[in-house]
Formats: structure tokens, C-alpha cells, sequence
């Protein structure tokens, strides 16, 4: 059984994402597959990779091939230092300063949004006052 360290496709249509699979080289994309290794979701914002560098180590000894892009992701993960790699990841502090930023920006506009609206009944009334004088 030669095997291969591939990516099987998950998720609905046009919005896929990946699980980084062992699989007998003989089994369909998405079909069986002897051990899940991590994940891969390109469409996040950042790509978010998160696999597991001992296991690939494992497989790769035991002579399993890995595909091309697969090799390339894994050639990422090793960049990123840890054997449990999540490349991608936020850093929380970054996440949680990017959520007040993006609620205080909706609080203004809501804030603009209300003046504008309260200047044009404001508006609207004077120019009613002034047609019945």
C-alpha cells in the first residue's frame, strides 16, 4: 500500500477547505483514508494551516510520498517553528483590538447617521413652520 499525504476536499461549493489526510494512493480524493494529519483553509482571512509536524515526520519515515501542494504546506509549517503548527492564526490581543476598533467605527457611523437624521426633521420642521406663517 504506497500511501500519500494528500489534501481531501471538505466543505460546500465554492468555499472549500481541506483536511491534510495519509491515504492509500490508490483511494479516491475524498475517499478513504488511514489518519487525519491537520487542516487547511485557504479562504480564511488570514489561510489558516494547522498540521501535525510529528506525525508528518511519522508517515514521511515510513515512506509515505506527499503530494505537491501538501509539500509546500508542510515546507510552510517548518518556517513556523512548533510541532503543532497553526500558520495564519491571529494573535489574540491583535483580534481583540481589531473587534473595539471595528465596533467603535460602527457606534460613530450609527452616531452620524442619527445627527444627519434629527437635522433633517429639524429641517423639515422649520421649512413646514415657515409655510404656515
Amino acid at each position: 500500500m504506497p500511501a500519500r499525504i494528500r489534501l481531501r476536499r471538505m466543505g460546500r461549493k465554492k468555499k472549500p477547505h481541506y483536511r491534510v489526510v495519509v491515504a492509500d494512493s490508490a483511494s479516491p480524493r475524498d475517499g478513504r483514508f488511514v489518519e487525519t494529519l491537520g487542516y487547511y483553509k485557504p479562504l480564511s482571512d488570514p489561510a489558516r494551516l494547522v498540521i501535525d509536524l510529528e506525525r508528518v515526520d511519522h508517515w514521511l519515515s515510513e515512506g509515505a510520498s506527499p503530494s505537491g501542494t501538501v509539500k509546500s504546506l508542510i515546507a510552510k509549517a517548518r518556517r513556523g517553528g512548533d510541532e503543532i503548527v497553526a500558520v495564519g492564526v491571529e494573535d489574540p490581543e491583535d483580534a481583540k483590538a481589531k473587534r473595539a476598533e471595528k465596533i467603535t467605527a460602527r457606534r460613530a457611523a450609527e452616531a452620524k447617521a442619527a445627527a444627519e437624521k434629527e437635522a433633517a426633521a429639524k429641517a423639515a420642521e422649520e421649512e413646514a413652520a415657515a409655510r404656515a406663517a
